[in-house]
């Protein structure tokens, strides 16, 4: 029997429509957002879920309310939060290219290691959320958990678990808003991908992930 985790990105939030940097911006669900995250709560109600963790940020905490049981009250770990921009927070794609043009293709080469003025680097984020990862898997041996994280830290938890280069942890892998991932682990090192991004509780249309995705994927 193993330990499986149901790791959830939050649903649509306004700034996410608008493209915004808001990864330490503390911003609620659209009201899409939440007809996103009460349908995946509905696809799990038949789940034997034991516990759901969540970034303490207001859109995570929101999204885990809508998937929680009755009686059950998410548990709000710091490791999970979203990377921070920076002074890019709450700013477009493409006010961040004019203002800060040299960080952005800094960022751009690699937003692994590289972090723009006041922000985390892809590094300090993955060093703190597996932690809380591996502890989760611990403490809940052979059951299932929801844990609700935020975009760009799931891609870099499952580039980790899977041994994926983390480089290009944007360049490669998606996370559409409300999607649902699940990852079956032996031990807490071993771990198996089930379910990718799937949003299948909410569209029947397979999704166009390239405007989520670096400029690497537009290049001829």
């Amino acid at each position: 029997m193993t330990t499986r985790i149901f790791l959830i990105r939050h649903g649509a939030t306004v700034l996410s429509a608008e493209d915004r940097f808001a990864g330490a911006t503390d911003v609620v669900l659209s009201d899409e957002g939440r007809e996103q995250a009460r349908l995946l709560g509905d696809r799990l109600a038949n789940e034997e879920i034991a516990a759901v963790y969540a970034s303490p940020m207001k859109r995570t905490m929101e999204t885990a309310s809508l998937i929680a049981r009755e009686g059950q009250t998410p548990i709000a770990r710091d490791g999970l939060r979203e990377i921070s921009h920076g002074r890019w927070e709450a700013h477009t794609r493409r006010e961040v290219e004019a203002k800060y043009c040299d960080e952005y293709a800094s960022w751009e080469e690699d937003p692994f290691t590289f972090a723009p003025e006041g922000g985390e680097s892809g590094v300090s984020v993955m060093a703190r959320a597996l932690p809380v990862i591996r502890d989760i898997i611990v403490h809940h041996d052979k059951k299932s958990v929801a844990v609700i994280s935020h975009k760009a830290t799931i891609r870099l938890i499952l580039c980790s678990l899977l041994g994926i280069d983390a480089r290009g942890y944007r360049d490669r892998l998606d996370q559409a808003p409300a999607c649902l991932n699940i990852i079956d682990f032996k031990d807490p090192v071993r771990a198996r991908l089930v379910t990718y991004n799937d949003t299948s509780h909410y569209t029947h249309v397979p999704d166009h992930s390239s405007s989520r995705l670096s400029k690497w994927w537009d290049k001829g």
